[in-house]
């Protein structure tokens, strides 16, 4: 694959970084996303995770199945998105203000 092929469209990481990432030290495609956030993007690595498995294999002259599966990890529970897109924000928004509030209200006994 030449080094300037896109592998990871959603973050627009190349081959060549990839590569660097593994002659760095990355061993698994998780070490290869926390060094480039390769598969970080929408498809969260659906569609680079084997490519970049393949680069790996390829660079430590390994058999792909020596190269493991990335780690999936789940909600600690399941929720709602429009309940997570509301209310997540708008308790840190109210947090902070609470905060804030504090703050000001102390300041103002002084």
């Amino acid at each position: 694959m030449k080094g300037s092929t896109i592998v990871c469209r959603c973050e627009e990481i190349t081959a060549y970084e990839i590569q660097t990432a593994i002659h760095m030290g990355a061993e698994t495609f998780d070490d290869v996303k926390r060094i480039t956030r390769c598969g970080m993007g929408y498809c969260q690595g659906k569609i680079c995770m084997n490519p970049v498995r393949r680069l790996i294999a390829q660079e430590k002259n390994v058999s792909l199945h020596d190269i493991p599966l990335p780690r999936m990890r789940m909600p600690l529970r399941m929720m709602r998105m429009d309940v997570l897109a509301t209310s997540s924000s708008a308790s840190t928004i109210q947090s902070i203000l609470k905060e804030a509030t504090a703050k000001v209200g102390e300041e103002d006994d002084q």
